[in-house]
């Protein structure tokens, strides 16, 4: 399975489980950001910096992603184009995005855009926490084994 990042805003300590399931695991792991990042030098993890602009780096996955694949992101957009094309998407707060539930994700972040550029204070995200770091690994390893099961 390729992993594949959204790795602009994907929390370092996040970056740390992926590099060492990476290590542990050999599937490849290709980090997509407009900046330049550090990665561990091991055969299958790469650093793909995309042009700076708005969205490059989730272009760029989604034309790269192939079914069965797996993306870790936050941006519900990213998720739900990564969906369509029968591809996993995994937050780093550990929330897997799937058929099921895209849509009524998707429909909820696009009203609280709405309420944003209103000018309504909708506040943002809460901080990143021990448990949502415990339950992105217990997702992320729940995932990798039935993957090696197949």
């Amino acid at each position: 399975m390729h992993i594949w990042v959204d790795a602009d805003a994907c929390p370092g300590v996040i970056k740390d489980i992926l590099f060492r399931s990476a290590e542990r695991t050999g599937y490849p792991l290709t980090l997509v950001a407009n900046q330049f990042l550090r990665v561990p030098s091991f055969p299958h993890v790469r650093m793909i910096q995309v042009p700076g602009g708005f969205d490059e780096a989730d272009k760029y996955i989604v034309a790269n992603v192939q079914a069965g694949e797996l993306v870790i992101t936050a941006d519900i957009p990213l998720a739900a184009d990564v969906v369509a094309k029968d591809a996993h998407a995994l937050s780093p707060r550990g929330e897997l995005y799937g058929k099921e539930n895209i849509r009524e994700l998707l429909d909820m972040r696009n009203f609280m855009d709405t309420l944003r550029s209103s000018g309504m204070e909708t506040g943002g995200p809460p901080k990143f926490s021990t448990a949502d770091r415990q339950a992105f690994a217990n997702r992320l390893d729940g995932l990798l084994r039935r993957t090696a099961r197949r």
